[in-house]
């Protein structure tokens, strides 16, 4: 079975086509960082522009690497929510419209189950149930998949995702947008023991994060330090942020993980590819017994090859409730516990 993913929800025109959930044929992003860089941040309204500019070559293209035409196409899947509405709505109507043209159904994707689903792509073998960590600018939630089409999420931020968390106190030290990734950088040439941090902690819920505190003591420490006409360090301010961040993810996942009897632990969104959090969960799993998975970083940022992935499944578990799925029929969206996220 052949989906067709559409992806729109940020800065990137992503367009796949992928077989059975797991094989993928094709797999284009048009990305908009280059743009969005010079104002700090991503513009809502440029971002939609520009994917209403890109989203019907983009398609062409994805299905042209793909050597299929659309009338191969089994279905559509697209991303409904959440991202910038703007955004979304592009992609959405783009979807609709070629779905009720080519006859095809169109299957609505939640972005942080694409993001888990990214997985499927680099790892035949991953099955759920198994315990996931999902972070990204908008999203840090610590999610018990129990199968393709269900989850549990038993641990988020109260506050500031953690990717915004790095962005923000990367912009403090005076990185460029985005500003995750230098922060990484920095974080490898610095002294995590020179400066002290404090590790946010939400009374009564153990599994849940705080990063809003952690950003401010940055700008604290910077202020503080300014102020004293003492030197920032930098790299030593990166290494210190990056390795509390850590210490924050692994308590929470492997305190979950051992809760729920885990032996499988997942990670995705963007800021899994953060080389300190990827060092850090191999050691606490290699330790602990367990099973890391973690996207490739192609999968790590949004694309939508996690967007058709997802909606194959989604595809045969409506299919196996006895929902009709010929012609331009399209999925409920039902999971409501998931949609506020």
């Amino acid at each position: 079975m052949k989906i067709l993913g559409i992806e729109s929800s940020c800065d990137e025109t992503a367009v796949s086509v992928v077989e059975d959930g797991r094989h993928v044929l094709s797999n284009m992003v048009v990305s908009q960082i280059e743009e969005h860089k010079l104002y700090g941040g991503v513009v809502p309204e440029i971002a939609s522009r520009r994917h209403c500019e890109s989203i019907v070559n983009v398609t062409d293209l994805a299905l042209s690497e793909a050597g299929v035409a659309l009338s191969e196409i089994d279905a559509v899947a697209v991303t409904y929510a959440p991202g910038l509405i703007g955004a979304l709505l592009v992609g959405v109507n783009f979807a609709k419209g070629l779905a009720l043209a080519a006859g095809k159904p169109l299957i609505p994707v939640h972005h942080i189950r694409g993001h888990i689903a990214a997985n499927y792509l680099a790892y035949p073998e991953l099955k759920p149930p198994f315990l996931c960590m999902v972070m990204s600018g908008g999203h840090s939630h610590i999610v018990w998949v129990k199968s393709y089409t269900e989850f549990e999420i038993i641990g988020r931020t109260r506050d500031d995702a953690v990717g915004e968390a790095y962005d923000k106190a990367a912009r403090a030290l005076g990185f460029s947008y985005p500003g995750g990734v230098q922060m990484d950088k920095a974080a490898k040439e610095g002294d995590p023991s020179h400066y002290h941090l404090p590790k946010p902690r939400v009374e009564g819920c153990p599994y849940d994060f705080s990063f809003s505190g952690l950003k401010t003591a940055v700008l604290n420490l910077i202020n503080n330090s300014r102020q004293k006409g003492e030197t920032v360090v930098i790299n030593d301010v990166a290494a210190a942020f990056q390795a509390t961040v850590c210490d924050l993810i692994a308590d929470r996942l492997m305190r979950a993980a051992k809760e729920r009897k885990a032996d499988k632990i997942v990670l995705a969104g963007g800021v899994s590819a953060n080389s300190g959090i990827r060092e850090r969960m191999q050691k606490e799993c290699r330790e602990a017994g367990m099973k890391l998975y973690m996207p490739p970083l192609c999968y790590c940022g949004d694309n939508a090859a996690m967007i058709a992935s997802q909606g194959y499944f989604e595809f045969l578990n409506a299919a196996k409730a006895g929902m009709n799925l010929n012609g331009t029929a399209s999925l409920p969206i039902t999971d409501e516990k998931f949609d506020r996220i």
